[in-house]
């Protein structure tokens, strides 16, 4: 007999191979996160992105957040710009950290050295 039932392992099946989204709906909380904050929609997911890096959050927070970011109207550029603002008060440890998760997130290939 499993632990969990069959939606359940579902949910989870779903969320371990990436379908971000299934989080959004079963958390709920973006919309009241972001009303609460009074904040536009993309700056409201670049903040988060900066929470990110300053946390040293691991890889699939980065995938799902810049996705928010981007389908919010962020730029590639605009997120390399949030790496670049919050360098100096988290450190460059947690830059480089940061670094290779945002490429990937934003659909780059990471360079050889750090593959």
């Amino acid at each position: 007999m499993s632990a969990v039932t069959p939606d359940s392992a579902d949910l989870l099946r779903r969320v371990a191979v990436g379908e971000l989204a299934v989080l959004d709906t079963a958390l709920g909380l973006r919309e009241t996160q972001m009303e609460a904050t009074g904040l536009d929609p993309r700056t409201f997911a670049l903040v988060k992105i900066a929470a990110l890096i300053a946390l040293d959050a691991p890889p699939a927070s980065y995938a799902w957040q810049v996705a928010n970011a981007l389908e919010d109207g962020a730029t590639g550029d605009d997120v390399l710009g949030v790496l670049r603002a919050v360098a100096p008060q988290v450190g460059g440890p947690r830059v480089v950290a940061a670094a290779p998760e945002i490429m990937l997130a934003l659909g780059l290939a990471l360079p050889e050295e750090v593959a």
